[in-house]
């Protein structure tokens, strides 16, 4: 009798150690934490509460304003996006997320694009397609269908996520997801820098100087040595017509949060530790808010800001092995906004000369100080809206913030200038490995995909999939995670 119990104790004790927990779940956990209120934990909020249904209780923390670097500035009197301002035709939950919430959406202005080298305008767009082709190919070649057909191939590999996470398929790891979209070449352009990819698909070296670097420039202020596949995002958005929502880009996430009917707490996360001594594995959350610093329980936790430690600092307590937070370094912006007049004699047209372009993106040259320049829009209101001065508004990106002297070059009059300092992206350096979407048992990092390639879609993506993967872990849904063979399943079903 007593060896029976014994043994039954011993049996009971097993199936309650770490690790075994997850097959034991047969209620959705109480609370869920959420660090971070951009796009990425706003979406996961929403998805999150998809899944695990109406009686979870979840917590969403951020200490700045709700949308991340998804933000606006007020430039006399009118709202310009100073974050993510632009959405893809194929950016199908950003999609899904404004019909849901019943916001507007607008097309993004034509553009009317020069390329300048820090002498001169080297190549500018007409206002027709037609001269605009001849003018690619009498100057660079096949080169811009080649790149076109390459981007096109990736970003159909790409676009099978929106198939398995409608089937509610999910992965463990970045690699994991990348390779069971596009198998080993999807995971190659990841290793690859974008420069070296396209020599490979038989770009020209001055094809990719003087129209990839400008494009690369205008988007992450770096040069095409990031990877081939962030690189191949980007440039197919240069020949298709973008979007974005009435009001600004942010309203998504307010409205995801309250879709979700998550909490929100206006405070900072300070650490994350295993709350220990139980036998259901608990975390505890120190944050600090205008009151003071508070300590809150979840069963799950999910990481939706950079850990790095130049952006959230969030310190993870007692984890063996310990959790990384030395990913890759974020890369400075700057977004100025000008009203005022500017010097088209700066790039080489005779004034008085009106400048007959609406972006101007540059080539690698040490003297620029800026990356790009280009007529901002109001985020209400017609694309092309001027302000009531009738003077335009300017957005200009570059490294630092700009001098009174170098505002001098640019414009030959101003009277109103606002600016936004951002860690806004990740320092593309192929080939790399991507930081962990699960960091310990129950809790789980968005930005992961981030070094991989980062956008407003691109979030919402890896939250979707961070909350089936949460979903599906803490059921035991095994075979709902890192399923190689789907293109091949998908086939034989159609």
């Amino acid at each position: 009798m007593y060896l029976s119990a014994f043994v039954l104790s011993a049996l009971l004790l097993c199936a309650l150690r770490p690790g075994a927990a997850e097959e034991l779940h047969q209620q959705p956990p109480g609370r869920i934490a959420i660090v971070g209120g951009g796009i990425g934990g706003s979406s996961a909020a929403y998805f999150l509460r998809q899944k695990f249904g109406k009686d979870v209780q979840i917590d969403v923390f951020e200490k700045g304003q709700v949308g991340g670097r998804m933000a606006t500035i007020d430039m006399d009197g009118a709202e310009y996006e100073a974050g993510g301002s632009v959405l893809h035709p194929l950016n199908l939950h950003m999609k899904s997320f404004a019909k849901e919430l019943g916001l507007s959406v607008r097309p993004c202005r034509n553009s009317l694009a020069g390329i300048y080298n820090g002498n001169e305008i080297i190549f500018q767009q007409s206002d027709w397609l037609f001269i605009n082709i001849i003018k690619l190919l009498w100057y660079y070649g096949l080169n811009y269908m080649r790149m076109y057909m390459w981007g096109e191939d990736l970003l159909a590999k790409f676009a099978r996520i929106y198939q398995y996470q409608s089937y509610d398929y999910s992965f463990s790891s970045a690699e994991q997801l990348f390779h069971a979209l596009g198998g080993e070449d999807l995971s190659i352009k990841l290793n690859m820098t974008l420069d070296d990819s396209l020599q490979k698909a038989g770009c020209s070296k001055k094809y990719i100087d003087e129209i990839v670097t400008p494009a690369i420039r205008h988007d992450f202020s770096q040069l095409p040595r990031i990877n081939a596949f962030v690189g191949a995002l980007t440039l197919t958005a240069t020949y298709t017509k973008l979007w974005s929502i009435e009001g600004g880009n942010m309203l998504v996430c307010p409205g995801l949060l309250e879709a979700s009917e998550a909490q929100l707490i206006k405070g900072t996360v300070t650490s994350v530790q295993e709350n220990t001594g139980g036998i259901e594995k608990l975390y505890k959350l120190g944050y600090e808010t205008s009151t003071g610093p508070h300590l809150g329980i979840y069963n799950i936790v999910i990481i939706a800001a950079p850990i790095n430690k130049e952006i959230s600092n969030i310190n993870f307590v007692g984890f063996s092995p310990p959790i990384d937070t030395s990913s890759n370094s974020y890369i400075q912006t700057v977004t100025t906004f000008v009203h005022g007049q500017i010097n088209s004699s700066f790039f080489g047209f005779i004034e008085p000369c009106q400048l007959g372009l609406t972006d101007i993106l540059t080539t690698k040259n040490p003297k620029l100080f800026f990356d790009s320049i280009g007529l901002g829009d109001p985020v209400k209101g017609p694309p092309g809206t001027l302000q009531p001065t009738g003077q335009k508004v300017w957005k200009i990106t570059s490294p630092d913030p700009l001098t009174k002297d170098q505002l001098n070059l640019l414009f030959t009059s101003y009277h109103a200038v606002s600016a936004k300092k951002w860690l806004a992206f990740p320092q593309y350096n192929p080939p790399g490995k991507l930081p962990p979407i699960i960091l310990h048992d129950q809790i789980y990092y968005i930005n992961s995909i981030e070094l991989a390639a980062s956008g407003i879609e691109l979030s919402a993506l890896s939250a979707k999939n961070v909350a089936l993967l949460s979903y599906h872990r803490w059921f035991g849904i095994n075979g709902q995670i890192d399923q190689e063979d789907l293109v091949e399943r998908f086939k034989s079903e159609l």
